[in-house]
């Protein structure tokens, strides 16, 4: 069956937060969205409900009620959930689905939304999120850490004090280079991570290059590096067409049902931000001088998604280019002693070796953004990269493809959507230069 068609709901489990009761709900639901973000470390749902007022029994009688009172929902609830969507991976392969049936993945209600109780039925909008999430308000990460970002971030997601106590099949973390000593200070988790993320520099780019992602995929948490997200082979291929094909002749899983291009380069923001040249300002306070340093962006040796980066000239006058014209100053007080008294030598994560590239690579990345709108693929995850294929605007030569839009694509956000007549995936796609390599 195409992918487009509706999605078969194996599992659609709801348990009240004492875990005394629970009601199946797959008949009463009309709608399923599920979501990823890059730059979220949790993964969110929202499910629509309709029932009668006879879905579950009453507590210690046989009189039935609704579900909203009847469970009852106050927040806290799990939600066991497996849903299987039409078609077939990029490779041939039967897609494995959506599947939270493990207790551990279960989902919990964050808030119970839209609530309209009528007569003879009520309607109410679950919105959901991991168990990580409510942990992590639950929480605080109070240890001295001095090992390198990478060990730092393993500790964090398996310690029992902590909570998360997750083993090594729900976490995936890209090694890094350098090393940061620093005290939790009971920060949250996930605050902790994330700014944990952006202090990274990846173990094969020499301290040339810095900026990870952590983020929550249905598959675990991610602590990854810009750098390797881009190089990965692309996960599946789309292409846009304007022309109906018959599915007999040709496979529409794959084809993109619309797009819109959201924003293409935004020049004064990536100056406002030094995405192309910035200066490095860093203040010694055991010698009281002041360093400077400048950064070009093609001092690093990225592997972009598309052509090389060609920037306009600074005046018609001038050779120089947007990369030899500073636009930002960062400026920082050198970490010397604060956490080891025998270290006053050596800076605590020099930021020479990441400030500037991570916040190059962090704006390079969002250069293009694409939403698009495919047949449901539930293979596909938050990080992975697809090659996209768009028809050339040319009367001429429209059987070819625009090699300037179309290429490779990191995707962003996800949404997977189900409900009884169809299943799509919406996406928000990114990538740092255009053409297709």
């Amino acid at each position: 069956m195409p992918a487009s068609e509706a999605s078969l709901y194996e599992e659609l489990i709801l348990e009240s937060n004492d875990r005394s009761r629970s009601v199946d709900i797959k008949l009463g639901t009309i709608s399923i969205d599920y979501y990823e973000d890059l730059f979220s470390p949790t993964v969110t749902a929202k499910v629509r409900v309709v029932n009668t007022g006879d879905s579950i029994a009453k507590e210690g009688s046989k009189e039935r009620q609704s579900i909203y009172n009847g469970l009852p929902l106050r927040g806290g609830e799990r939600l066991s959930m497996k849903i299987l969507d039409q078609g077939k991976t990029g490779k041939g392969n039967v897609k494995k689905g959506l599947d939270f049936t493990d207790p551990e993945l279960n989902l919990i209600v964050s808030s119970i939304t839209d609530v309209i109780s009528q007569s003879e039925r009520e309607t109410f909008l679950l919105n959901l999120v991991s168990q990580e999430a409510i942990t992590n308000e639950t929480t605080r990460v109070f240890k001295k850490y001095s090992s390198t970002i990478s060990a730092s971030v393993e500790k964090i997601l398996t310690d029992d004090r902590i909570g998360f106590k997750l083993d090594k099949s729900r976490y995936d973390i890209d090694t890094t280079s350098n090393g940061y000593k620093f005290i939790g200070n009971l920060r949250k988790p996930f605050t902790t991570l994330v700014w944990l993320a952006s202090k990274s520099v990846g173990d094969s780019s020499n301290d040339t290059t810095a900026g990870f992602l952590f983020y929550q995929t249905q598959d675990g948490f991610r602590f990854k590096s810009i750098d390797k997200l881009t190089s990965q082979s692309s996960k599946a291929t789309y292409t846009y067409s304007e022309v109906n094909e018959s599915s007999i002749s040709k496979n529409n899983d794959f084809r993109i049902l619309n797009y819109t291009i959201d924003r293409n380069q935004n020049l004064l923001e990536k100056l406002r931000l030094g995405t192309y040249s910035s200066i490095r300002m860093t203040f010694d306070p055991t010698n009281f001088l002041m360093r400077q340093q400048e950064f070009k962006f093609d001092e690093v040796g990225i592997d972009k998604l598309g052509n090389e980066v060609v920037l306009p000239r600074i005046s018609d006058e001038s050779n120089k280019t947007l990369k030899d014209a500073p636009s930002r100053i960062f400026s920082q007080v050198l970490d010397l002693g604060t956490i080891e008294p025998d270290a006053s030598k050596t800076p605590n994560a020099d930021p020479t070796k990441y400030q500037a590239q991570s916040a190059m690579r962090y704006n390079l990345l969002m250069t293009q953004l694409l939403s698009i709108t495919v047949p449901c693929n539930t293979d596909l995850r938050a990080g992975d990269i697809i090659n996209c294929q768009f028809p050339k605007v040319s009367r001429q030569d429209s059987e070819r493809f625009d090699e300037e839009t179309s290429g490779k694509y990191i995707i962003k956000e996800l949404c997977h959507h189900f409900d009884p007549e169809r299943s799509f995936t919406s996406m928000k796609l990114v990538r740092d230069s255009f053409g297709d390599s």
